[in-house]
């Protein structure tokens, strides 16, 4: 019901047709601005579409209006205590793994990151944004030392104190692993051609609609050859179930958190939408995968199929 489809891709095709479809090439303060800008007029035609069509699309836009929130996530206050950031962030890799999410992501990446190994003869480097204390960089760095995956993963975040944990982890269990501070809408800063993956796994909801055409965009500069974000499919369900399942790790921020994250999560269109906006170009996927959410993003010229992505 909160994906709004129909509603969604009439805004999309109205400011197509009106040439308000801000395909983005310019300097970086451009796109981010034009990407919001967007976004929030999307939504408001959206609106005004719903409330035309009436109806069942006409209640979901009700439900819509008053589940959305731009509030940000406690773990992202910058003065909340690092460790207890840390803490959060470990909790969260924990309920990942509780739900056998994040062995479901590996599974997820396991088909492009073969097939990149297979076409440039060697490990695949996979780059992981906004990964917090790095549990799937982590787990991706585990399967290529048990020989499951031909890759070598850097895990990234721009706080220091995620990084430092998650490189102390990955030491000790003698992972293909390293982990470095990185804002990850300043990808200027990457050698290009470091990356043949980058990735972002459960942190979409965290970054505005113009940062995301950034992390998009500095991945295609960057040299690579495809960008992929996981995130939770936004639904009703998910926003009761996200908190629920969230405060059986005994942590009321963090549970809070799960809340205010379930009623951020991107919808389908919007991030086919941002997608566009970023590239330029339409060789992009937004698929479901329940309960996630995936996008795709290729750069290589290979053309964006499901096949790169399939059921796990």
């Amino acid at each position: 019901m909160l994906q709004q489809k129909t509603a969604a891709y009439e805004a999309i095709e109205t400011l197509r047709r009106e040439g308000r479809f801000q395909s983005c090439s310019g300097n970086p303060v451009q796109l981010e601005t034009a990407t919001d800008r967007f976004i929030a007029d999307m939504r408001r035609i959206q609106s005004e579409a719903a409330w035309k069509l009436g109806g069942i699309y006409l209640i979901a836009e009700i439900i819509q209006s008053v589940h959305r929130t731009d509030a940000g996530e406690l773990m992202d206050d910058p003065s909340l205590p690092l460790d207890q950031k840390l803490r959060m962030s470990r909790a969260l890799g924990r309920q990942s793994g509780m739900l056998q999410l994040t062995e479901r992501f590996v599974d997820l990446l396991s088909p492009i990151i073969t097939e990149l190994a297979e076409r440039n003869g060697r490990d695949t480097r996979v780059l992981e944004l906004a990964g917090g204390a790095g549990s799937l960089s982590l787990a991706l760095g585990r399967a290529a030392r048990n020989g499951r995956l031909p890759c070598r993963v850097t895990g990234t975040d721009i706080v220091d104190t995620y990084t430092k944990a998650a490189q102390e982890e990955a030491s000790q269990e003698g992972l293909p692993a390293e982990f470095h501070t990185l804002d990850a809408c300043r990808m200027d800063k990457l050698e290009r051609g470091s990356a043949d993956l980058v990735v972002i796994s459960q942190s979409l909801h965290h970054f505005s609609p113009g940062q995301l055409a950034l992390m998009i965009r500095g991945a295609k500069e960057a040299g690579s050859s495809a960008f992929i974000g996981l995130d939770g499919y936004r639904s009703l369900l998910l926003s009761a179930g996200v908190p629920l399942v969230a405060a059986m790790q005994g942590i009321w921020e963090f549970a809070l958190d799960g809340l205010t994250s379930a009623r951020k999560f991107y919808t389908e269109p919007e991030l086919d939408a941002i997608s566009e906006i970023a590239t330029t170009e339409r060789n992009h996927l937004v698929l479901t995968r329940w309960p996630l959410t995936l996008v795709l993003v290729r750069f290589d010229g290979i053309r964006a199929s499901e096949a790169s992505l399939p059921y796990a």
